[in-house]
């Protein structure tokens, strides 16, 4: 069986969604969108504090990491969207782009065009900003850009208490400068999240060039005579290509779906019994991600949203939601957080922090009997590097993904730093009326290995992998900074694995900007 469109966009997440949207605004591009999940039918993909049940397995894989060799063999739970819209359907809504200076890193790594004021126009393109409106930032895009609807106290006594330790207020850290401390903006309109699906997708549902089809896996990419020429869908056959295939299935996707087909390292492929079509070793290589060590601190009373996991207290909050559009329902739970130095020389922030207003918010974080506070801290730019692999032949296996944590040593000395940053910020006074005492890693882990055992058994993913498909200016790089597959006509990749090196911030915000820079070129070299 064979259907032909010109695009074929595989992954309908965060930059798949907005590559169907935009290609799809000429009416001659026949566009095709595969999603291997379902539509994001379920109430808690819309409701900002829905975020809390998305950890613990709606819309995801389940898969985990590889024991990580060097933080004890420890594995991590590693949530990666399978819904459409993506990690913008099930992450915490937290919208920020990153230092001005990675994307300056990128152009200088060979990534022409791909300069920080080569992308700002394109984060801007996006944004219906409801607060600013400057060089920075835009309104009437798709995607809404929200100040927080549901700030508690704790937030503002977090803010002076890290003023305390010489940490400044920061009022836009996707303005000016990044450093600082201070309120998120979301991806949320009107209290409900705008992710790429909602924003991007609904409005675009009704063209008739474009086909979005959900639950719809594909086996392989179909490569002939050097060309990309479709796909192999399961139960289905070819869906035919005839202007190109474009790879949108995320930084683990897109590289397992890649070796699928038999474009990887042919080692590997054919180790597994996997047919080589072209040899590149580097796709699943140089994965990045942040690896997010917290404190957690019981609270003196009331002061976060532990107490709505009870029943009585949901359904109020549920119903204070319906009819005003406030208070718990309407919080993404993590909307208060910053940036700051672990390395007093780092060219920018290299620590990032994301208050929680809660405990026990995701999957395998202690909950406090009494209510609690939650602060993560993420090393930004680590330069250990890792791999997606594939754990056998079987589309439905889940592959083997391996962060390689803690390679390099400076990346734990880093993160400790920061952890130890996280604890001072929680013991200031002006968070004494709301803190009692902390409670994770707790007062008795004070040595450097005490809390490098603290964080080998609670360390998780911060849900920012990227760089297995890279760009870049040297032959050995997966893509060119066009983002065409080197070596395979007719084939493209537009996520986060297509980052060189992982931005210093929550990916979301750049990949939407990927996404957006890639249709304009796509169409620019097929002249629509």
């Amino acid at each position: 069986m064979t259907k032909g469109y010109d695009f074929i966009i595989v992954g309908g997440g965060s930059a798949g969604s907005v590559l169907a949207a935009r290609l799809s605004e000429n009416p001659k591009a026949r566009v095709l969108l595969l999603e291997a999940g379902p539509r994001d039918w379920h109430p808690f993909y819309h409701v900002p504090a829905g975020f809390a049940k998305m950890t613990k397995g709606i819309g995801s894989w389940g898969w985990h990491t590889v024991p990580q060799r060097h933080m004890n063999g420890m594995t991590i739970r590693f949530t990666q969207a399978r819904v459409l819209g993506g990690g913008s359907t099930v992450n915490a809504q937290i919208y920020t782009r990153g230092n001005a200076l990675d994307y300056d890193e990128w152009r200088q790594l060979g990534c022409t065009g791909w300069g920080y004021d080569d992308v700002l126009p394109y984060f801007r393109k996006s944004e219906d900003n409801d607060s600013f409106e400057d060089r920075y930032h835009g309104r009437g895009g798709p995607l809404g850009v929200s100040q927080p609807a549901a700030p508690l106290p704790i937030c503002e006594a977090y803010f002076a208490a890290a003023g305390q330790l010489g940490l400044p207020r920061n009022r836009d850290m996707t303005g000016a400068a990044q450093d600082g401390v201070g309120y998120y903006q979301l991806t949320q309109r009107n209290a409900r999240r705008s992710s790429a699906a909602t924003a991007f997708l609904n409005p675009a549902r009704r063209r008739p060039n474009l086909t979005i089809r959900t639950g719809a896996q594909v086996l392989r990419i179909v490569v002939q005579n050097g060309r990309a020429i479709g796909v192999e869908l399961a139960g289905e056959g070819l869906l035919r290509a005839e202007q190109e295939v474009i790879l949108s299935s995320g930084a683990i996707g897109s590289p397992r779906l890649l070796q699928l087909s038999g474009i990887g390292p042919a080692d590997h492929l054919r180790a597994l019994g996997v047919p080589v079509v072209f040899d590149q070793p580097e796709v699943g290589a140089n994965l990045q991600d942040h690896l997010d060590l917290f404190v957690i601190a019981e609270c003196t009373g009331p002061h976060t949203y532990d107490r709505y996991a009870r029943p009585l207290w949901s359904a109020l909050a549920a119903l204070r939601y319906g009819l005003t559009r406030g208070g718990p329902v309407a919080s993404s739970l993590f909307e208060t957080g910053g940036f700051w130095y672990a390395d007093p020389n780092a060219r920018s922030p290299d620590i990032q922090f994301h208050l929680g207003l809660g405990s026990g918010i995701e999957a395998g974080v202690a909950a406090m009997p009494n209510g609690g506070v939650t602060l993560n801290s993420a090393f930004l730019r680590p330069r250990s590097r890792g791999t997606v692999r594939l754990a056998s032949a079987d589309p439905a296996a889940a592959p083997l993904i391996d962060p390689n944590y803690w390679a390099d040593p400076y990346d734990r000395e880093m993160s400790l730093r920061g952890l130890n940053l996280a604890r001072e910020i929680l013991r200031q006074d002006a968070l004494k009326p709301f803190v009692l005492a902390e409670r994770l890693p707790g007062a008795g882990v004070q040595s450097e290995q005490d809390l490098i055992a603290y964080a080998c058994r609670n360390a998780k993913t911060d849900h920012h992998p990227a760089g297995t498909c890279r760009m870049g200016g040297d032959p050995g790089a997966v893509l060119d900074p066009d983002l065409r597959f080197r070596g395979i006509a007719g084939l493209s990749v537009a996520d986060a694995s297509v980052m060189p090196r992982l931005v210093s911030s929550n990916t979301n915000a750049p990949t939407i900007m990927i996404a957006e820079k890639a249709a304009d070129m796509i169409r620019a070299r097929h002249g629509i």
